[in-house]
């Protein structure tokens, strides 16, 4: 199983992006799933959001109220939701899932 993130982009501040985070294979539907991030110059990736198996979520407090994590299991995806964007949010957003690892990142570039 390999995961794929798509959806990044170059978007002004107040805008809006869908990130969405696919699987190939079976087995992804069982895992959790976490969109991380790591904003430029810094080492780690930060955790943005999760969801578990069955659907319940977590944010990170900076993103709360303006990004949404879903999953569609029927369709091995896992969209990030992001509103209200900030120049903050300028990242390369990561999809992870447990036992089976990081997707490839995909760039959001928020202008203010």
């Amino acid at each position: 199983v390999q995961l794929q993130a798509s959806g990044g982009g170059l978007v002004q501040a107040g805008g809006s992006l869908t990130l969405s985070c696919s699987a190939s294979g079976s087995g992804f539907s069982i895992n959790p799933v976490g969109w991380h991030r790591q904003a430029p110059g810094k080492q780690q990736r930060d955790l943005v959001a999760s969801i578990t198996r069955g659907g319940s979520t977590n944010y990170a407090d900076p993103v709360k109220g303006r990004f949404t994590i879903s999953r569609d299991n029927a369709k091995n995806t896992v969209d990030l939701q992001m509103n209200s964007l900030k120049p903050e949010d300028t990242a390369v957003y990561y999809c992870y899932a447990p036992k089976i690892g990081w997707g490839q990142g995909t760039q959001v570039t928020v202008s203010s």
